[in-house]
C-alpha cells in the first residue's frame, strides 16, 4: 500500500503524485491549464503560450463540456467535411471530363445530364465569384456562331407567332447556351491533364461500345444502339471516340499506343455493328486527317507504312463485319429499286427522298424566317399524308441543314453553318501556328468533330438530339481550349494557395 504525498514506481518510470504538481490542491484534480493545447502547456512561461480551437476541443472533456469532444469527432467523422477537403475544382473537373467523354456510346443520355447539370453549376460558381470568365478571341468567335443560331430559332418563331407553341422546343438550346460559361469552369484543368482524360476515357468507351454492340447483334438481333438507344447516335460518339484514341496514339501524348489502336479497332468495328452507312463514310475520312495533322511527327516511310496497316485493319474489321455490311448494301439496293421502280416511298431510303422533297418545297414558301419548330413537323406529317399517302412523321427531317431551313430559313441554316466554319477555321488556324502536340491534338479534336457531323448530318441528325448537342458542346469545348485557351485558375475560396510573397496572376 503505497504512502500519500509519494511517488509510486512502477519498473523504471516513476509517477509523482498529482498534489505536487503546480495547479493542483488537496480537493482539486482538474488543472489550470484548461482548454489549452499541450504545445502551449509546454510553452507555459516563455509567452509562446496560446490557446487554439484545437486544444479548447481536445481539452473540453476537462472542462466538463462533453460538447466539444463530439464536435471535434463529428468534425472528423463527417463524409461530407471529409468529400469537400478531397475534391478540389481540379479534381471535380477531372471526374466530370471522364462521364463526358466514357458516357456518350455507353451510358448515352448521362452525357447530356451531366453536361448540362455541370453548366448550370458553373452558372452558380460564376455568380459567387468562385469562377471567371476566361474569355479568348477564338471561344469569343465560337460563342457568338452558336448564340446566332439560338437567337435565329427563337426569332423564327416570333416571326411565325408560333413562340408559346415552340417554348418547350426551346429547352435543348440551354445546351449551346452554357458553352461560354461551361468553357470557363473547363479550362481551370490542366490542358495535358485534359487530353490524357480525353483520350483514356474514349478508350474505355471504345470498349464498352463494341461489348454492348455485340450484344446487342448477335444476342438480342438489332442494330447497334448503345446506351444512345439510337443507332446514328451511337454511330456518331463511338466514331468520335474512335478518332480521338487514333489522335492520341499519333500525337505521342499518351504513351500505351499499342492500347489505344487496339481500342479504335474495337470502336470502329462497333460502328460497323451500328450499320449506320453514313458513319462509315466518315470513319476513314476522320481517319486520314488525323493521320495528315500528324504527319509532322513520322517520315514518309513510316506515313506509308501507317497506311499500309490501315488498309489492312480495314479489311479485318470489314471481314468480321462483312455480314452486317453485305445486309445493309442488299437493303439499300433493294430501297432503290423499289423507289425507282414502283415509287415507293415506306423504305428508309424512300423516307428520305419524301422528307427532303417536304422539306424543300417548305422552304419555297418560307425562305428567309422558316416556319417554326412546331409548324415544322405539323408540315411534315401533312406532306407524308397528302403527297405519299403515308402516317408518318420525324423530328427533323433527316438533313441537319433542310431541317434548319425549314424550321429558321436561311438566317437559321447560315447561323448553323457559321457555327462549324468558326470551329474548324479555329483548328486550321492553330494547326497553321502552333506544333505544340497538346494544342495539335485540341485542333483534331474540333476538326473530326466537324467531319463527322457534317457526314452523318447530310442524311441524319446533325443537331437537336440531347446526346449529340451535349457532345457537339463537349467537343467545342475542351477542344478550343486546348487548341487555343489559356488556364485560369479558380477564385474566391476555390482559389488555389499562394506562397508567402508571391502574388495572383490577374
Amino acid at each position: 500500500m503505497r504512502k500519500r504525498g509519494k511517488a509510486v514506481a512502477f519498473g523504471k518510470f516513476q509517477a509523482p503524485d498529482l498534489r505536487q504538481i503546480d495547479g493542483f490542491s488537496a480537493g482539486q484534480r482538474r488543472p489550470h491549464y484548461r482548454r489549452t493545447a499541450p504545445a502551449a502547456i509546454r510553452a507555459r512561461g516563455t509567452g509562446k503560450a496560446r490557446q487554439t480551437e484545437i486544444g479548447e476541443a481536445a481539452f473540453g472533456w476537462l472542462d466538463g463540456d462533453p460538447d466539444a469532444t463530439w464536435k471535434l469527432r463529428s468534425k472528423h467523422l463527417n463524409p461530407f467535411t471529409k468529400l469537400r477537403r478531397h475534391l478540389t475544382p481540379a479534381q471535380i473537373n477531372f471526374y466530370f471530363s471522364i462521364v463526358c467523354f466514357f458516357s456518350p456510346p455507353v451510358l448515352g443520355s448521362l452525357v447530356s445530364i451531366a453536361f448540362n447539370a455541370g453548366g448550370v453549376w458553373s452558372v452558380l460558381l460564376l455568380a459567387i465569384k468562385r469562377r471567371r470568365f476566361n474569355i479568348d478571341g477564338p471561344m469569343l468567335a465560337l460563342t457568338a456562331a452558336i448564340y446566332a443560331y439560338c437567337a435565329a430559332m427563337v426569332l423564327a418563331s416570333i416571326v411565325n407567332g408560333t413562340l408559346a407553341a415552340d417554348l418547350r422546343f426551346f429547352l435543348p438550346l440551354i445546351t449551346f447556351l452554357l458553352f461560354p460559361i461551361s468553357y470557363s469552369t473547363w479550362s481551370i484543368t490542366e490542358k495535358v491533364a485534359l487530353a490524357r482524360i480525353a483520350i483514356l476515357a474514349s478508350a474505355a468507351a471504345c470498349f464498352g461500345a463494341l461489348a454492348i454492340a455485340v450484344f446487342q447483334y448477335h444476342w438480342l438481333g438489332m442494330r447497334a444502339e448503345g446506351g444512345a438507344g439510337n443507332a446514328i447516335v451511337f454511330a456518331t460518339t463511338t466514331c468520335l471516340a474512335v478518332m480521338l484514341c487514333l489522335a492520341g496514339a499519333l500525337s505521342g501524348i499518351e504513351k500505351h499506343w499499342k492500347l489505344l489502336v487496339l481500342a479504335a479497332m474495337a470502336g470502329a468495328l462497333a460502328v460497323v455493328y451500328s450499320a449506320s452507312r453514313m458513319i462509315w463514310v466518315a470513319v476513314p475520312i476522320a481517319g486520314i486527317v488525323v493521320l495528315l495533322v500528324n504527319r509532322r511527327r513520322f517520315t514518309n516511310a513510316s506515313m506509308a507504312r501507317f497506311a499500309v496497316i490501315g488498309v489492312v485493319v480495314a479489311l479485318v474489321i470489314a471481314a468480321i463485319g462483312s455480314r452486317v455490311i453485305m445486309d445493309r448494301t442488299d437493303f439499300l439496293v433493294s430501297d432503290w429499286d423499289a423507289l425507282n421502280a414502283n415509287g415507293d416511298h415506306s423504305t428508309a431510303l424512300g423516307l428520305r427522298v419524301a422528307m427532303w422533297e417536304i422539306g424543300f418545297a417548305a422552304v419555297r414558301e418560307m425562305p428567309v424566317f422558316g416556319h417554326g419548330i412546331s409548324a415544322s413537323r405539323a408540315l411534315m406529317k401533312q406532306g407524308f399524308h397528302e403527297q405519299f399517302g403515308l402516317s408518318a412523321g420525324f423530328s427533323h427531317f433527316h438533313n441537319g441543314f433542310l431541317t434548319a431551313m425549314v424550321e429558321a430559313g436561311l438566317l437559321g441554316a447560315l447561323a448553323l453553318a457559321s457555327i462549324f466554319i468558326v470551329a474548324a477555321w479555329n483548328a486550321a488556324r492553330t494547326l497553321r501556328r502552333s506544333v505544340n502536340p497538346v494544342e495539335r491534338f485540341g485542333a483534331t479534336m474540333i476538326l473530326v468533330a466537324v467531319i463527322i457531323y457534317l457526314t452523318g448530318g447530310m442524311t441524319g441528325i446533325l443537331v437537336g438530339h440531347d446526346i449529340l448537342d451535349a457532345t457537339l458542346m463537349v467537343f467545342l469545348i475542351s477542344g478550343t481550349y486546348l487548341a487555343s485557351g489559356r488556364t485560369v485558375a479558380p477564385t474566391g475560396k476555390d482559389a488555389p494557395a499562394v506562397a508567402p510573397g508571391s502574388s495572383r496572376q490577374p
